[in-house]
């Protein structure tokens, strides 16, 4: 069973900087495309970014294009989200996202691509 737990959620005030991470286990991580997904109050869940299993292909949302960057580690089986310039459009419940894949450079953006979700983590940025 597949497992994923996000981490470094928090409070920050405009401008400022965190980092998310995503530990997973259970999973066939190498093998996974990784998604990271957010969920204001209201709002349905949107697409933050993602990463292929590989690493070789990153995409982003628009509205967080140039300030966040996700990365992995696939020896620790983790994926981190590095979310900079913060605004308070970005506050949210983060979640990441996990699906197998046989070809190492696809990134899926659709949260109903994605069969293993974490439970989310609270960011919320003050102005």
């Amino acid at each position: 069973q597949a497992d994923l737990v996000e981490s470094g959620g928090g409070l920050v005030q405009a401008g400022g900087s965190l980092r998310l991470s995503c530990t997973t286990s259970g999973l066939a991580f190498s093998n996974s495309i990784m998604g990271w997904f957010r969920q204001a109050p209201g709002k349905e869940r949107e697409f933050v970014g993602g990463i292929s299993s590989s690493g070789v292909r990153i995409d982003y949302a628009a509205s967080v294009q140039g300030r966040f960057t996700v990365s992995r580690d696939n020896a620790k089986n983790t994926v981190s989200l590095q979310m900079n310039s913060l605004k308070a459009d970005d506050t949210a419940i983060y979640y990441c996202a996990a699906r197998y894949t046989s070809y190492h450079a696809s990134v899926y953006q659709f949260a109903s691509d994605y069969p293993y979700w974490g439970q989310g983590t609270q960011v919320t940025v003050s102005s």
